[in-house]
């Protein structure tokens, strides 16, 4: 060794040396290292590991929250719809309302109107009874005795003669319902008595019985049971007369 120049004490002082070197990093340095980076290590495994939790958690509360504003959408939607339903539900009671009241109204007024034309006629009736009285003098050139004159007169506007309802006399009532008697004039009570009782004769029952006046008719009446019509007014037997006519 010495012949090719090395110094066998000196090479292995220095192996002592770089042994007992390497021991005293081992254990003085090279383990702390180690141990720092096991360390570092295992913070970091633990950091990554909060954070895939903190990830989960994440992607847990989107899906939750996405849920919640699904949620929240649909309850809203429910909740306009049924506001809708409602402005809609109170907007139709609301036409309903005006229109039940302008019908009400309506009716009030027809009503008037059709007592005010009843009255009117009533207060005609006087003055009709004169006249024909009066066309009567003027066309058989005498005068006629005044309360005769006045009992046909009635009885043209009536159709009762001798007490009797000759339109009532005369038929076979057989309907059932509404029962109208129709006059020219409207009549008095002496005169709507007598027809309530001849048609409660007649039908065998105190049906009620409504009355109107229609100038129209010119005379006599018009006689409604239900769905049976029984024409005796003037106006009825003119137009029977005038289809005969026209036949023959």
């Amino acid at each position: 060794m010495e012949g090719l120049g090395i110094n066998v004490n000196f090479l292995l002082s220095q192996i002592v040396n770089f042994l007992i070197l390497f021991v005293a990093l081992y254990f003085l340095l090279w383990k702390r290292v180690l141990g720092m980076l096991d360390a570092r290590r295992q913070r970091i495994e633990e950091g990554l590991e909060t954070a895939g939790r903190a990830a989960e958690e994440l992607a847990r509360a989107e899906a939750a929250y996405a849920e919640k504003v699904a949620e929240g959408e649909a309850e809203a939607d429910r909740i306009r719809a049924a506001a809708r339903r409602a402005a809609d539900e109170a907007r139709a009671q609301a036409l309903e309302d005006v229109r039940a009241e302008a019908e009400a109204v309506l009716a009030d007024a027809r009503a008037q109107v059709e007592l005010e034309r009843q009255r009117a006629l009533k207060e005609v009736r006087g003055q009709v009874v004169s006249l024909a009285i009066a066309a009567a003098n003027k066309l058989i050139g005498e005068k006629l005795d005044e309360r005769r004159q006045a009992a046909m007169v009635q009885e043209f506007f009536s159709g009762i003669k001798a007490g009797k309802v000759s339109v009532v006399e005369g038929s076979r009532l057989v309907g059932r319902g509404a029962v109208v008697v129709t006059s020219a004039l409207p009549l008095d009570e002496a005169e709507r008595a007598s027809y309530q009782a001849a048609l409660a004769e007649s039908l065998g029952t105190d049906a009620g019985v409504s009355f109107r006046a229609d100038p129209d008719i010119l005379g006599g009446v018009v006689l409604q049971v239900g769905d049976q019509i029984v024409d005796d007014s003037v106006a009825g037997k003119l137009d029977a007369l005038k289809a005969e006519l026209t036949a023959g």
